[in-house]
């Protein structure tokens, strides 16, 4: 076969008469601290492809993408990363003695006679991977943001007569949304439920110039019984074509087999998981634990480094084991802040390994947001992206973080500025709840398309 194949989460098979390269292979059945499992799990069949692959390529650091138990499986291919500022997880696997290689950012690797592979790395520690396969052109951006590589290709896809973009879809069960406001009441998630997904990601597709998009990088659900509440935003295979419009770029099955000869495609229909909920317990996580002084000194040490929280919040809280530890970061920011209520041992694995985006990711841990209105941009990134991924803890090292992705390419790290400055604008005025906002999002996928 000379084709793709797509399984899994985000784990796509390149073929060239035999599995050439596999992206994010998480093999396992858990992820975030077990809170993630597979909703279509792999098959012992697609796990021996996967086994087989000469290179395994890794967007990122999340362990639904990169999976340290999966690692072991791999150990006979080459694992290919983007080039990440900071270069850990370049280093972590190295260590684990493992063959490794970064790849340039925007130079073709030939990888086969009919394929080439290229690679763009980003301020967010996300990767894409950009795969020309016997004339057709793959996009996988899995579930990265566009920093600003949007405008790189689709110069690129104007080349190609069939492309395909793979992207992340859905209502929003892959991020954190455990969220509350300080009177208890959840931060609704629930309108997301009636966003059309087909449309989304025709828009998406016509932006990036590819014609045609398959779902991607979303096919998980929650397992954990105090984060099974998240199932309700996990949508069906049927939900991805929701509002697919004709004359638009099409939107292919989620699970596909594609011959890059003659451009037939075959539908693989994968058996859903069996919906069975595991106690925290089972993941060594009770909520009766509290935590030691000596893990609390290390928590409020581990956000101290962080400088820039400093300057943005007044306090973080931890209620772990119904006692609360208290992060004070600066006395005149004291209304802004967060309450994190969280399993001592999920909580303390996340602070010794640098991977508190996994908390939250997770959906188990209820956070309440005091004096703002979302994790982000104020605190995701500047924790979990760029000091706990990159190595930016002060504020000097941030400086530096972004002004060595800024040189990477600066146009398109303008432009994606400007596209921030508005989105931070538009959700400071308008909740996202209101009309007001599904109106001014459906004027900004209009222009983007």
């Amino acid at each position: 076969m000379l084709g793709f194949q797509t399984m899994g989460s985000a784990l796509l098979v390149l073929f060239d008469g035999e599995p050439l390269l596999s992206t994010d292979a998480w093999l396992n059945d858990s992820a975030y601290f077990g809170s993630w499992t597979h909703d279509y799990p792999i098959t012992e069949v697609q796990k021996d492809v996967v086994r087989r692959c000469r290179y395994h390529w890794f967007s990122h650091g999340h362990p639904d993408h990169l999976n340290v138990l999966s690692l072991p499986e791999l150990s006979g291919g080459e694992i290919l990363l983007a080039d990440h500022r900071g270069g850990r997880i370049y280093r972590d696997l190295k260590q684990m003695g493992l063959n490794v290689r970064i790849m340039k950012d925007k130079e073709w690797m030939v990888i086969s006679p009919r394929i080439k592979i290229m690679t763009i790395a980003n301020s967010n520690q996300d990767s894409c991977l950009l795969i020309d396969l016997n004339g057709r052109l793959i996009i996988n951006v899995n579930d990265a943001p566009d920093l600003g590589w949007g405008r790189f290709i689709r110069s690129l896809a104007r080349n190609y007569r069939r492309s395909y973009l793979l992207q992340l879809s859905g209502w929003g069960s892959a991020d954190m949304a455990n969220l509350f406001r300080p009177d208890g009441v959840r931060v609704e998630y629930g309108h997301r439920r009636h966003n059309p997904i087909g449309a989304h990601l025709q828009a998406s597709a016509a932006r990036f110039g590819a014609s045609a998009a398959i779902p991607f990088s979303s096919f998980h659900r929650f397992q954990r019984t105090d984060s099974a509440w998240a199932n309700a935003l996990i949508p069906s295979l049927d939900d991805y074509h929701q509002g697919v419009r004709p004359g638009l770029p099409e939107v292919l099955p989620a699970f596909v087999s594609v011959d890059c000869q003659n451009d037939d495609l075959q539908t693989t229909a994968p058996v859903r998981a069996e919906s069975a909920l595991q106690a925290p317990e089972r993941f060594g996580d009770s909520w009766s634990d509290q935590l030691e002084k000596s893990e609390e000194t290390l928590l409020r040490d581990y956000f101290h480094r962080k400088e820039a929280i400093r300057r943005r919040f007044g306090f973080l809280t931890f209620r772990v084991g119904g006692r609360e530890c208290t992060v004070d970061l600066r006395g005149s920011h004291r209304d802004v802040g967060i309450v994190f209520e969280v399993p001592r041992q999920s909580l303390m694995t996340a602070v010794r390994n640098q991977v508190f985006d996994d908390l939250l990711i997770g959906n188990f841990m209820k956070t309440t947001l005091y004096g703002i209105s979302s994790l982000y941009p104020e605190f995701s990134p500047f924790v979990a992206k760029y000091a706990d991924n990159g190595g930016a803890q002060t504020l000097d090292e941030l400086s530096d973080y972004h002004r060595h992705y800024r040189r990477r390419d600066p146009v398109g790290h303008y432009l994606n500025w400007l596209e921030c400055s508005a989105d931070r604008l538009v959700r400071a005025t308008l909740p996202e709840d209101s009309a007001a906002f599904s109106l001014v999002k459906s004027a900004y996928w209009w222009l983007r398309r």
